[in-house]
């Protein structure tokens, strides 16, 4: 079980035992950039945090400041509870593994993984037995002998992964690490990602991915960001379920902010709320009667209607229709929503088309509120 989002944020209490990571107010800049801004989250051993944000929001910053690779202008980064902020990175003890995979090609693969044993004046017969160990570990133990040329993409990748676990860290830092891969290697990896995780219980990961799938399926937390500045973090499925603000709701799973109105009295299945001229039970609490908020409701969890407009649906007209294969991506345009699209999937090839009059239901408990302010 993880620990709730506010024991990780300031001012929250000590556990008796250190993080295995943590970024203590943590500030980054790129010449005259800010690119991360009073950072501060933990990594307790044997979590895996997924650091997830658009192109330039900070979370490979965030990593590149826990290796050693950027030095922060504020704040500090610790491991195990040492301050490791001015300390090189091969001072540190970490398992790096970046998108690139930054092996040596004049090197086998054998030696590619030894590499940092070596350096470390480990005995030959511990590195000979580590290096084993570690391409058991990822399923490679056949292929060292050969040269990275030798190898596909993916094995590529199990080797970087050897290679980082082969000096035993605390902590794994994963940068964008499949996302030079096609489709079919990535489903691939990500599943071997998923058994290594769990042969290593006692590890910290810190997973770095624009892929919300990759951080779906690897991470116990997840860390959102944007501009340089953590936006929500707590359990994957919690903050998949309840997001938090309008930012989360809207980039982890797409979906749609539908302005409603909280109503009066509790339901047992949430919140009362209306939305135009329909009344939809939501998830949430904590807003008074009255007042203005957001319903997030996903597009997979709309349904829509050709021939019923009843009291529970809102009448739109069809704008955009994407075929995208296993479904259809519809996008409406509701009436008692001016100027907002409301983007409905459809398992399969839709029957409607541009210009259609159609209904939409929003099913009770398929939407959460959200604060208009968040």
């Amino acid at each position: 079980m993880t620990r709730p989002m506010t024991e990780h944020l300031p001012g929250a209490t000590e556990t008796a035992r250190p993080p295995a990571v943590r970024f203590d107010g943590v500030g980054a800049d790129y010449g005259n950039t800010r690119a991360l801004r009073d950072f501060t989250v933990d990594i307790p051993a044997g979590e895996t945090l997924a650091l997830l944000g658009p192109s330039g929001s900070g979370k490979s910053t965030a990593l590149k400041v826990l290796a050693g690779f950027l030095r922060p202008v504020a704040g500090r980064v610790l491991v195990d509870g040492a301050d490791v902020t001015d300390l090189p990175p091969a001072r540190r003890g970490l398992g790096v593994v970046v998108q690139s995979y930054a092996l040596f090609p004049h090197m086998r693969v054998a030696d590619n993984v030894a590499f940092g044993l070596r350096a470390r004046r480990l005995p030959r017969a511990e590195v000979g037995a580590r290096v084993t160990e570690v391409l058991d570990l990822v399923g490679m133990r056949d292929f060292a002998s050969r040269y990275p040329s030798q190898l596909s993409g993916g094995q590529q990748q199990r080797i970087a992964i050897a290679r980082a676990l082969a000096i035993r860290p605390p902590v794994l830092l994963l940068d964008e690490p499949l996302s030079a891969l096609d489709v079919h290697l990535r489903h691939g990896m990500l599943t071997e990602l998923q058994r290594l995780r769990d042969e290593l219980p006692d590890i910290a990961i810190l997973y770095v991915t624009h892929d919300q799938v990759e951080a779906l399926t690897l991470a116990d937390r997840i860390g959102v960001m944007r501009d340089g500045a953590l936006v929500d973090v707590d359990d994957t499925r919690r903050l998949w379920e309840h997001p938090p603000s309008r930012f989360t709701a809207a980039f982890l799973g797409g979906a749609n902010l539908l302005p409603s109105v909280v109503l009066a009295g509790r339901h047992p299945g949430g919140v009362r709320v209306r939305v135009g001229e329909v009344e939809i039970v939501a998830a949430g609490d904590g807003l008074p009667p009255g007042s203005s908020a957001l319903l997030a409701v996903r597009p997979h969890a709309i349904r829509v209607t050709s021939t019923s407009f009843g009291p529970d649906v809102l009448p739109a007209t069809v704008k955009t229709v994407q075929w995208r294969g296993p479904d259809s991506r519809l996008s409406l345009a509701v009436d008692a929503l001016p100027d907002l699209l409301v983007e409905v999937d459809q398992p399969g090839a839709t029957r409607h088309a541009v210009g259609d009059r159609i209904g939409v239901h929003v099913p009770d408990g398929a939407g959460v509120l959200v604060s208009e302010d968040s």
